[in-house]
């Protein structure tokens, strides 16, 4: 009997975090595709040579957001590096879970991963699911929304 086989994936997971909220999550983002047999790197500092790595593959890219609706200091340097080079990502798969409180009002809420998510359009790289935005005023857990988008996730980059 042949066993069925799926495409794996190599998916470069790129954190923004302030107090840790969405490592957690990433670290447990990571370790569900490994364990689904995909090729996935965690990168808590990222730099804009890290994410074009994965030009021609997939980047997930987790991040809370921080004030005014800002990009953590640690994913910051990538964010700007992209803006300010601008390479066409054309081959590049891409997803986004963004972590914010609505407390903040709408124009602040999510805002980091609003930011990505429209700059890594902007540079033609691929959405393969609706930005995940992650309420902590209705969802104290992230990863109980998390997950279920990664399951979604996971099986449209191996379609």
């Amino acid at each position: 009997m042949a066993a069925r086989q799926e495409a794996m994936a190599k998916v470069g997971v790129f954190v923004g975090s302030v107090y840790g909220g969405a490592e957690d999550v990433a670290q447990e983002v990571v370790g569900q595709l490994i364990a689904k047999g995909h090729a996935a790197q965690l990168f808590l500092d990222p730099q804009i040579e890290d994410f074009l790595e994965y030009q021609n593959d997939v980047a997930l890219v987790i991040t809370s957001t921080t004030g005014q609706g800002e990009i953590p200091d640690n994913l910051l340097p990538l964010y700007l590096a992209l803006n300010e080079q601008f390479p066409l990502l054309p081959g590049l798969a891409y997803g986004v879970i963004s972590m914010g409180d609505s407390s903040y009002g709408e124009e602040r809420y999510c805002g980091a991963g609003r930011q990505f998510d429209e700059l890594l359009a902007q540079l033609q790289a691929k959405s393969v699911n609706e930005r995940l935005d992650i309420d902590a005023c209705v969802n104290f857990d992230a990863l109980e929304v998390a997950i279920p988008w990664l399951t979604q996730f996971v099986q449209r980059i191996t379609e």
